[in-house]
């Protein structure tokens, strides 16, 4: 075993984060930690790189945490360069000793160091720019490299597809794969653990459970799970309610009063089944509609040309109702400049589009989730929907995972995903028959993101959307319109 925690604690600012978790990695296992945001999947990273302690706790037995040799961890978000006008060149060259460049050691790492400095997306030239002169996404890549670079035994990766574009980050899935070492990651993106994890950790209320296999695995492990404990603590209650209804019946009975106390005995020593966990995803199982079916052809563009000065692509096309279309593309090639241009807050440079008879647009952009307001969650939705009672717009926010005590925090308190969740619950339940979203899960945590991919999926209209989510993208898409470098 190359790494363990028993019975380890953690608290920071007196609260506790981590409560009596048992950990371990054993030989090179490719781990994936995931839980709500703020359930302290990062600190138990920061715990593992050394930069946090376990608690003194009495109930602890044994040494808390241990390595079955010296190993070095090495954490991503760590990494950062003290001398900015290096080169990249030589703060990664720093890592091997100069004695014997023309060494059989040197030429595999540089041919390694070749090899990933591409594979995220670098040209071979970038090598003899100073830090620096890059981005701060950039340096952060360049970190990632040198941390790959340097091999060590435990590798951490707090959000490791952050600041890369799909090449890269499927590149980096099959590096991670064949990488001779173990691996910790903490990530949003499902597709990502699907094809690097092989153990999935989940952090719940401070305690850890381990799964074996890749985020979808765990997800049918847990609700298979889920089931037999409901029906075990079903049982149980009618069984309960049994005895129960017999003990009232004949406790006042004296030719009955022994038998009792005899089952007021087996309910006492009966060992109690937990109620199981509710879904932290909601699943949406009834179909979301819209108001009206609009026309079969939704959208139709002839010669499109979009752009702001210049045309940066020029589309011919046709959408037909109940379509659910994934827009793809890198970064710059026009994704939102056509979605500008089709709902009318940009001009086409020329060509033209049409939209169908009766087709009511939702419209939902990276800004939407930056709603500010000092109204309440369930005060502004009820202002959006006033014909709903109390009880109805409590049930349609429960949907969309905002508690009774969400539904009373201020707008302005929400997280940045909270407030887009808040706006597509809004554009859903106004029922338009053509949704048109901009990365709509962006800073969503997992179960939000299952409970708007359950939202989407159960919705009937038609969809056109952008997303880097290629988990989400192939729950939901059913085509895909590329927007390619060649135009």
């Amino acid at each position: 075993m190359r790494y363990q925690i028993e019975n380890g604690t953690v608290s920071l600012g007196g609260k506790t984060i981590l409560n009596h978790i048992d950990f371990s990695i054993k030989g090179q296992e490719k781990i994936a930690v995931v839980g709500r945001n703020g359930a302290g999947k990062t600190t138990l990273l920061r715990l593992i790189s050394g930069e946090l302690s376990l608690d003194r706790d009495d109930k602890r037995f044994g040494k808390g945490i241990t390595t079955d040799k010296a190993i070095s961890i090495g954490f991503l978000h760590q990494q950062s360069f003290s001398n900015a006008e290096r080169t990249v060149e030589e703060e990664i060259l720093s890592l091997v000793s100069e004695e014997n460049i023309f060494s059989k050691e040197r030429y595999y790492f540089e041919k390694e160091y070749d090899r990933i400095f591409t594979g995220f997306g670098f040209k071979k030239e970038d090598k003899c720019k100073k830090i620096g002169q890059f981005s701060g996404g950039e340096q952060t890549k360049l970190a990632f490299i040198k941390l790959l670079l340097s091999k060590p035994d435990i590798l951490l990766l707090d959000e490791p597809t952050n600041h890369l574009d799909i090449a890269s980050v499927e590149w980096l899935e099959e590096y991670l794969v064949s990488y001779e070492k173990a691996i910790i990651m903490v990530s949003h993106d499902r597709f990502f653990i699907d094809r690097t994890a092989e153990i999935i950790y989940e952090l719940s209320d401070g305690k850890l459970m381990r799964y074996v296999g890749n985020y979808t695995e765990y997800k049918k492990q847990k609700e298979k799970q889920r089931v037999s404990q409901q029906k075990k603590y079903d049982a149980q209650q009618k069984e309960i309610a049994r005895l129960n209804e017999l003990i009232e019946k004949f406790k006042h009975k004296p030719k009955k009063a022994s038998m009792a106390r005899s089952k007021k005995k087996v309910l006492e020593r009966m060992q109690k089944v937990e109620k199981p966990d509710k879904e932290e995803a909601y699943i949406f199982k009834e179909k979301l509609q819209p108001l009206m079916p609009g026309a079969k052809n939704v959208l139709e563009t002839e010669h499109l040309k979009i752009g702001y000065k210049n045309p940066i692509r020029e589309l011919t096309l046709r959408i037909r109702r109940g379509q659910k279309i994934a827009v793809l593309g890198a970064n710059g090639a026009g994704k939102t400049t056509f979605f500008k241009t089709i709902i009318g807050q940009l001009q086409p440079i020329s060509g033209k589009y049409i939209i169908g008879n009766g087709i009511a647009t939702g419209y939902f952009d990276q800004h939407s989730g930056e709603i500010q307001s000092e109204k309440r969650v369930e005060e502004h939705f009820g202002e959006c929907f006033p014909k709903l009672t109390e009880k109805e717009k409590r049930q349609i926010l429960g949907r969309y995972l905002f508690s009774s005590q969400k539904a009373n925090v201020k707008i302005s308190d929400l997280s940045g995903g909270e407030k887009s969740r808040l706006i597509l619950a809004e554009i859903l339940e106004s029922r338009p028959n053509f949704l048109v979203l901009d990365e709509p899960t962006n800073h969503m945590d997992l179960p939000a993101k299952e409970t708007m991919e359950s939202a989407f999926s159960a919705y009937t209209g038609t969809m056109l959307f952008i997303s880097h989510d290629r988990y989400f993208v192939s729950k939901i898409a059913d085509a895909l319109l590329l927007f390619e470098e060649d135009g």
